[in-house]
């Protein structure tokens, strides 16, 4: 079968009007993780062009846009919820059964990153559709109103963590304005973004700040203070029966060893940490921590 020359950039399907950058500007808002599927290329009849786009849930529904019917949503749902799922972009490829195997492929083949499916559908063309998943920013968590807390703030966002601060109402104010503030230390029990939290109350409600750490689910929970500081804590919260696979859960002293002697420094320790946490497993072999 012969195809015509690749579709140029046309109009997304007119009954779809959806204002996308309003939504995904929501999404984000929201933290909810999503991707978008852009038509990149399209050959012979299809029924999407280039240019339409459509953004998905993680769920796999499509919360706006357009991108075709049922000959490309199946195949663009499960890529976006792989996306989604492991944070790497996906090029798929729509074609008729002949095409993919004049290329030597089948559905559901991946060759030099692009993904191949089967277009059933009775126009027989092609389309290449661009998807890449736009997930939450994950947030820095910080418990208590130190130096080092406030130091924390200042220099999560520079290496793409979003800042949450909770702290006594008065203690607040030496947080920057880029850093959300929250009174006292209730901490949701859920979020949809990753979570790193680091207690640095410095004997201003230790205790309380463990307990609501321990109760929200998070990536890594650090605090900061010595071996002999964090005993006692974890003695205290026995106590109250919380059970040791909980306790586990806390690392300390927080961060690495830098030889950090200002809470600059301290916070900088604290974030290679956190770093490295992070980033487990994405470069193809493990970190493992000091």
């Amino acid at each position: 079968m012969k195809h015509s020359d690749p579709a140029t950039i046309g109009t997304v399907h007119p009954t779809l009007t959806d204002d996308l950058a309003t939504l995904t500007d929501r999404l984000r808002n929201e933290a909810e993780p999503f991707a978008v599927a852009t038509v990149v290329r399209t050959i012979s009849v299809t029924a999407a062009k280039a240019g339409a786009k459509a953004v998905i849930g993680a769920d796999g529904s499509i919360a706006g846009g357009w991108i075709g019917g049922g000959c490309a949503r199946s195949a663009v749902v499960k890529a976006a919820k792989a996306a989604i799922e492991d944070g790497e972009t996906k090029l798929i490829s729509i074609q008729p059964e002949e095409l993919l195997a004049e290329l030597g492929v089948e559905a559901g083949d991946n060759r030099e990153g692009i993904q191949f499916a089967k277009n059933m559908c009775p126009s027989r063309g092609t389309m290449d559709i661009f998807v890449e998943p736009v997930l939450p920013r994950p947030k820095l968590v910080i418990l208590g109103s130190s130096p080092v807390a406030v130091a924390l703030a200042k220099q999560g966002p520079s290496i793409g963590f979003d800042c949450v601060a909770y702290a006594p109402l008065d203690d607040l104010s030496a947080f920057p304005e880029y850093c959300e503030w929250i009174d006292g230390f209730g901490v949701p029990e859920n979020s949809n973004a990753d979570r790193f939290i680091v207690v640095s109350t410095q004997g201003r409600g230790d205790l309380a700040a463990l307990e609501a750490a321990l109760a929200a689910r998070s990536k890594h929970i650090a605090f900061v203070g010595s071996n002999r500081k964090i005993a006692a804590l974890k003695d205290k919260l026995r106590e109250k029966d919380i059970q040791e696979a909980y306790l586990d859960r806390i690392s300390g002293p927080a961060g690495l060893d830098l030889g950090a002697i200002t809470p600059e420094e301290i916070a900088l320790s604290i974030l290679a940490e956190l770093l490295m946490v992070r980033r487990k497993g994405q470069r193809g072999t493990d970190i493992h921590l000091i």
